[in-house]
């Protein structure tokens, strides 16, 4: 026999259920305002300065929407080992995000505070000024000129994602990159801290900590202090990262080889350095671009093992994977071109075949068809305000 419910206890599980409504509304409503902020911000760079030396307004990262990212741009290559030999996929598929934080050693660390329109980085600027759509930016007016040893303990800070400084000699002088060996005095100073990157986005916690570090640091100077809401940041920082992993693509070319005991390794050395390619540290050989030293593409062990000089003189490999990141390089669509001709010509002089993850020979069609793929998470790129292989785009699409 059922109790009967009380005036009290029916206006108690009313108010549970509209609480619950009300939080779950709340929260969507407030990931749709950043989302907004995020677009209104990329799609209207800002060239001319807003607000005095300490002024803090704020530039939110201007990222499009994943939704706006063509279904091709969600695909990126999978490493070798992760994927069984019986059990082959496509060549491209997306990257996900490592939850684990990893430290970055010290780099110099550049940023105006996040509310200054005057110091958002351009592309054609080469990465030499703060990027308020990108990175929190702490800005800091000392009372006097300082140079750049009176600030050094922030500037070897560690802080888990990448910190960047940058000077001003005077209030209307560009700002300049600093590191140890900076000379001269500045006036304004901006620290610059990267708001996601592949190992995921800056927490809650690093931002206090950076916080905490600059507001340690200002009362030594002394000076005057300009900061964004750590709240704010911490959101900024979630929802790039959500927009990079929509348009971070991999793609990975694999080469098979048919003898049954695979090549040795001092012949698959031979034959990619005199390809162009070089051994390098993280055991791979990379294919650079002859005028900036940027890496193109590179040259991965099909095997769960990395390429040393040492495995190469002792053992043999049943295939190789060129793999181009498709962010980190400023043509993708020529570079996926070479990268093609250069499994091929591998493949001919190792005795082997161009395969999908299906172990598939793939003609040129297959290919074309992958090629426009590139095309496509390029395009995906530049929509959402990341021009592929600019200074932004390497520090998004970094460990």
């Amino acid at each position: 026999m059922s109790l009967p419910v009380s005036p009290l206890q029916l206006g108690l599980i009313i108010a549970g259920v509209l609480l619950v409504v009300g939080v779950i509304i709340y929260n969507w409503w407030l990931e749709r305002r950043v989302r907004r902020k995020i677009e209104a911000t990329f799609r209207k760079p800002v060239d001319g300065p807003v607000g005095g030396s300490g002024s803090a307004q704020r530039l939110e990262p201007t990222l499009r929407k994943p939704s706006d990212a063509p279904p091709e741009a969600t695909a990126a290559y999978r490493s070798p080992a992760e994927v069984p030999p019986s059990a082959f996929e496509t060549p491209m598929e997306v990257i996900e995000h490592d939850d684990a934080v990893t430290e970055v050693a010290d780099e110099p660390a550049t940023a105006p505070a996040g509310a200054m329109a005057h110091s958002v980085e351009t592309e054609a600027t080469g990465g030499r000024k703060p990027d308020p759509e990108i990175e929190c930016i702490v800005t800091l007016q000392p009372a006097r000129p300082v140079a750049v040893g009176a600030f050094a303990a922030g500037l070897h800070a560690r802080l888990g994602k990448r910190l960047r400084w940058f000077g001003r000699t005077s209030p209307d002088a560009p700002w300049q990159a600093l590191a140890t060996d900076s000379r001269g005095e500045f006036v304004e100073l901006a620290a610059c801290l990267l708001l996601a990157d592949r190992n995921g986005a800056a927490s809650r916690a690093q931002l206090d900590t950076f916080m905490r570090v600059m507001g340690d640091l200002a009362p030594h100077l002394p000076a005057a202090m300009s900061v964004p809401d750590v709240g704010a940041e911490a959101d900024r920082a979630e929802v790039l990262d959500r927009l990079c992993a929509d348009v971070d693509v991999q793609v990975g070319l694999t080469v098979v080889i048919n003898a049954g005991g695979g090549v040795p390794g001092t012949k698959l050395r031979g034959v990619a350095e005199a390809a162009g390619f070089r051994l390098a540290a993280g055991g791979r050989f990379e294919w650079l671009n002859e005028d900036t030293g940027a890496v193109q593409y590179s040259l991965q062990n099909l095997r769960n093992e990395p390429f040393t000089i040492d495995t190469l003189r002792l053992s043999a490999t049943n295939g190789v994977v060129l793999v181009l990141d498709v962010p980190r390089v400023s043509d993708p669509s020529r570079t996926f071109d070479q990268m093609k001709l250069a499994a091929k010509r591998l493949a001919l002089n190792l005795g082997g075949d161009v395969v999908d993850d299906n172990r598939r020979v793939l003609d040129d069609a297959a290919l074309a068809g992958i090629r426009k793929q590139v095309e496509a998470a390029a395009s995906a790129l530049r929509e959402s305000g990341i021009e592929p292989g600019s200074p932004r785009a390497l520090a998004l699409f970094g460990a």
